[in-house]
């Protein structure tokens, strides 16, 4: 059986996200207004497949919620130049040490961005 791979996928969200969730500005004091505001995860699906999630409001068979909020009404589309050079992680929890630093590296640039 194949190996399941976790891969880094970035979604612009719309600046109103800025405007109207206190939590998300308040996690980017350094935003200027510049630069986009975005939402970086990790996947073992492919990148379109997860934004498909997000935007439907997906729910598991247990019936709990895989899409971020954030993400289902704010996410316009992928970000793929932010993320197509990283290499997929072999397991989850290397994908998500690699979405944490990611996120902080895009925060430092100038960015507004979220990540869980």
């Amino acid at each position: 059986m194949a190996k399941t791979l976790y891969t880094i996928y970035v979604i612009e969200l719309s600046k109103r996200v800025f405007t109207e969730n206190t939590k998300f500005r308040k996690a980017n004091p350094q935003f200027n207004g510049v630069l986009q505001c975005l939402y970086v995860g990790q996947t073992s699906k492919t990148p379109k497949e997860r934004f498909l999630q997000h935007k439907s409001g997906y729910r598991n068979k247990k019936g709990h919620k895989l899409s971020a909020n954030l993400v289902e009404k704010y996410g316009l589309y992928l970000r793929p130049s932010l993320y197509t050079h990283i290499d997929p992680f072999l397991t989850r929890a290397e994908a998500e040490e690699a979405e944490e630093q990611i996120a902080l590296e895009l925060r430092r640039e100038g960015y507004a961005v979220w990540f869980n």
